[in-house]
């Protein structure tokens, strides 16, 4: 039976506060809320000619950078078909402002993070954070090859996983039918 690595990124830094509110159906939409989300993720794969599956410290690092962008900030959905999203601005100051049928909200826009899901719940959280660490590696050379977890705990003993096995394209987060 061939050996098995995995390499484990769970630290006290890999904390982000972000508010959200996701779509239950087609006609609720849940409260403007928060959590203090916590991030973990694995690297599977065989060791290098240096003994390492991943370099830790840069798997650290750039883990810290993806979850920096998304601390103190409100977390939006661009591609849900419910939740209507419109950079604007207005009286000189630009804002975000959403809508969900006939309910609006308005947050200054240095507070939100656009991003290209259809919902901004945990799983979908997951996969993003998965892909901007896939393209991270990617782009700085050393390409994650092996399979990839990452874990996002919206309150203590409640979280969500998002894998990719070695060589499988990540699936598009679709914005009009749940998965």
């Amino acid at each position: 039976m061939p050996d098995h690595y995995r390499v484990t990124m769970r630290k006290a830094v890999h904390v982000f506060s972000a508010g959200h509110f996701i779509t239950l159906t087609d006609e609720i939409c849940e409260p403007v809320h928060g959590h203090n989300w916590t991030v973990a993720c694995e690297v599977f794969g065989s060791p290098d000619a240096h003994g390492m599956v991943v370099d830790f410290i840069r798997l650290r690092d750039t883990l810290t950078d993806i979850v920096a962008r998304l601390d103190h900030a409100m977390l939006l959905p661009t591609e849900n078909r419910l939740i209507h999203v419109k950079e604007q601005t207005v009286a000189g100051q630009p804002e975000v402002e959403v809508r969900f049928g006939n309910r609006r909200w308005v947050f200054p826009a240095e507070e939100c993070r656009l991003l290209p899901l259809a919902n901004t719940t945990a799983e979908w959280l997951g996969r993003w954070i998965g892909q901007e660490l896939l393209d991270a590696f990617a782009r700085a050379g050393q390409p994650l090859t092996a399979g990839l977890r990452v874990e996002v705990d919206e309150c203590l003993g409640q979280a969500a996983v998002w894998e990719q096995s070695p060589g499988t394209p990540a699936r598009p987060v679709s914005a009009t039918k749940a998965e």
